[in-house]
């Protein structure tokens, strides 16, 4: 099936070679692992960072894992002597400062021991680690040893807290990254084969995509950009950019050839007819990539400027290595496109409007679900329903919250935390949070005073006492953690249930921030990871606005430059915006949750409709150089283009289909809006784009 004809193999050789020198280099330079931030996806010098930097300098404290231990022997000894040992091994963790357990402390007798060991579960009870700041891609491993070690049929074991599931995400991204990309490189390969049957192309388009793809590993780790959340998908979005400039080069390659030029003049020629387009796609691309640094959150910027390099290497490495391959390739084989240059009865197929009208009614009809998209998912969406994983997350979610939210306040008539009046007004704010069904275990100021007042002789005491006791080193400090230095503020600290059925975060946080101020008291900072993914959730649908819009006015130039008609252009614009429009409002219809990993999709899903439009609209306005009229202009640039869009098109589904068979739901919603938004590119540029411009010929190629 492959044709394997070379004539000058020193330079098939070179090629390999510089692609295996790429790869060489980025495995000794470039770390592959994502690194995802502790604080959610946020860097310490974002803005969304600090109300929770403020915090910490206000109140010490440290993140908690959470073990959730189980008796499913009903055998309350032997329950007692596991947790016993589970409370030893934890304890003896590095990285762990110290374990809470029932058999630590007495949770019957304590309001804040109650709530943080024990479960609506009565079979069940709680082990509270307490961490000392270790990274968490050190720290898990060493927790689920120790799990392992003690999971037994009889007594069942599942944690959770922050580092946990970060760490679960980072390495989940990382094993997608690995295991998918490869699959999908590998797929690309035979697919290739199928459509082109020439092992030099095959081999040309695998070696020109993978030394891309190194090249611009390489130049974002000299920036300082790291494999992180987003640009996790790096490697499969520049394979993609590299991919397109590559198939619409070998099929004005292919068409020319058809003529029986010499090989050189054949490739140069296919250069020439090809550049013009894929500079200009290369230029929105990399400029809608550019919109993202105006995002406040450090991942979308990174992938702004990842992405943007990753635009222009793709076309560099394309023109630079790609033609080498062509040029190796027997002259007067291929076969790969018709030699016809106009189909003789085409014109008239693309002047119905019915065929527009419909296209139009199913993109406003999908579009109208961009209003109930969902860009803040729960937490436990990153994890799949029904794995062992994610039960077990919902398990503790359930119990007692899974995501962090800390509302530190102030008594509104300026009152001190360590007075009664305040101390009760702290009890209303407490028991107004406990009753909200989205909140879960609450601890505070009038908890932590709730227990010291069980203590031996505490009722002889002030609350002023209490706090200087609770707040000594003999106590560990605990009160520095829910009370200022000056005693002026308290911090409640919560863990919010991500399984329930609730309004949007931002809801949420005002509804709760309503009872402080109900009880008398003031909020002053809001921080934790529950209002994080609010954050992250008003970034999302940001960006996804500003990089789209932005996009969009950025195309009305190029679109004006490359077709030289206003009225051509205008249908150009209102053609790329259909593709966010079906991808986004698909989602919103299905319910389908835009995390900040699958939002990237919509600008690989825009740059591949830029593509195929402009190559078409090039196409067209030099055919009408050539003396065609505007409808024969279109139908022949159509006939040519087809072959190469449907090619990509069925490269790219079948390669980002392999992702939707990933464990990770992230990566299956990625996958998903890729394909979706590829499909709906061909579509646009293919039928609707010759369509919209048959009803409205105007003069192919007539200048503004």
């Amino acid at each position: 099936m492959f044709r394997r004809v070379w004539t000058h193999r020193q330079a098939h050789w070179g090629s390999l070679a510089i692609m295996a020198a790429g790869w060489v280099a980025v495995g000794l330079w470039v770390d592959l692992s994502p690194k995802v931030e502790t604080d959610f996806f946020f860097s310490a010098d974002d803005p969304q960072l600090r109300a929770s930097v403020e915090l910490g300098n206000r109140f010490s404290s440290a993140p908690q894992v959470v073990v959730r231990a189980e008796d499913r022997a009903d055998d309350r000894k032997l329950y007692l002597e596991h947790i016993q040992s589970l409370t030893e091994a934890l304890g003896a963790i590095e990285g762990a400062s110290s374990v809470l357990s029932i058999t630590t402390d007495n949770p019957t007798r304590s309001p804040l021991f109650g709530r943080i060991l024990l479960t609506p579960d009565e079979r069940a009870t709680n082990l509270i680690v307490q961490t000392d700041g270790s990274d968490p891609e050190q720290l898990l491993p060493r927790l689920e040893s120790v799990l392992e070690e003690h999971d037994t049929p009889d007594f069942g074991l599942v944690m959770s807290g922050v580092p946990v599931i970060v760490e679960q995400i980072r390495r989940n991204l990382f094993r997608d990254l690995v295991v998918f990309s490869l699959a999908a490189l590998l797929l690309y390969g035979l697919l290739a084969g199928i459509v082109y049957r020439d092992g030099a192309i095959v081999v040309g388009t695998l070696t020109t995509c993978l030394s891309a793809c190194a090249a611009t590993l390489l130049l974002t780790q000299a920036l300082g950009i790291q494999i992180g959340l987003l640009t996790a998908n790096l490697i499969t979005i520049v394979f993609v950019l590299t991919l397109s400039h590559i198939v619409f080069l070998t099929a004005n390659w292919s068409r020319v050839k058809a003529r029986s030029l010499p090989d050189d003049d054949a490739v140069g020629r296919a250069v020439s007819l090809t550049a013009e387009a894929s500079f200009w796609s290369m230029t929105t691309t990399l400029l809608g990539f550019l919109s993202l640094l105006v995002a406040s959150a450090k991942p979308l910027r990174e992938l702004g400027v990842a992405g943007a390099i990753g635009a222009a290497t793709a076309m560099a490495v394309a023109y630079g290595l790609y033609p080498t391959f062509l040029r190796r390739i027997h002259s007067g084989r291929t076969e790969m496109a018709p030699p016809t240059s106009r189909p003789p009865s085409e014109g008239h197929a693309y002047s119905r409007p019915k065929l527009l009208g419909a296209i139009a009614m199913v993109a406003v009809f999908l579009g109208t679900g961009i209003t109930k998209l969902d860009t803040d998912p729960g937490l436990l969406t990153y994890f799949a329903e029904g794995s062992p994983l994610r039960d077990g997350l919902e398990q503790i979610d359930l119990d007692g919250g899974s995501s962090t939210l800390n509302i530190a306040v102030r008594d509104a008539a300026g009152g001190r935390v360590d007075q009664d009046v305040v101390n009760e007004r702290m009890w209303a704010f407490q028991d107004a949070l406990e009753d909200d069904s989205a909140v879960g275990v609450v601890l505070s100021p009038p908890v932590l005073l709730g227990h010291a007042q069980t203590q031996p002789l505490a009722r002889f005491m002030s609350l002023s006492t209490l706090l200087d006791i609770a707040a000594s080193p003999a106590f560990g400090g605990v009160a520095r953690g829910f009370v200022s230095i000056d005693r002026d503020e308290g911090l409640f600290s919560l863990r919010m249930r991500e399984s329930v059925e609730e309004g949007s975060r931002e809801s949420v946080i005002a509804r709760l921030t309503d009872y402080a101020r109900n009880a008398g008291l003031e909020p002053v900072l809001v921080a934790g990871l529950y209002d994080l993914q609010a954050q992250l959730g008003r970034l999302i649908a940001s960006s996804l606005r500003i990089g789209l819009a932005g996009l969009l006015v950025l195309f009305i130039g190029v679109a004006l430059f490359v077709a030289r008609s206003a009225r051509h252009a205008a249908i150009m614009v209102a053609c790329l915006a259909v593709i966010p429009l079906v991808v986004l409002g698909t989602f919103g219809h299905l319910g389908i949750a835009v995390d900040i990993i699958t939002s990237p999709a919509a600008n690989v899903a825009l740059a591949l409709g830029v593509d195929s439009m402009i190559h078409l609209v090039v196409r067209v306005r030099h055919l009408g150089a050539e003396g065609l009229t505007p409808t024969e202009s279109w139908a022949t640039a159509r006939h040519q283009i087809l072959r190469p869009v449907l090619s990509a098109t069925l490269l790219i589904c079948v390669g980002f289909g392999i992702f939707t068979l990933s464990t990770f739901p992230p990566t299956q919603r990625f996958g998903f809006a890729v394909i979706l938004g590829t499909m709906t590119a061909a579509t646009v540029a293919l039928v609707a784009l010759p369509t919209a411009a048959a009803l409205l010929p105007g003069k192919a190629g007539s200048k503004l």
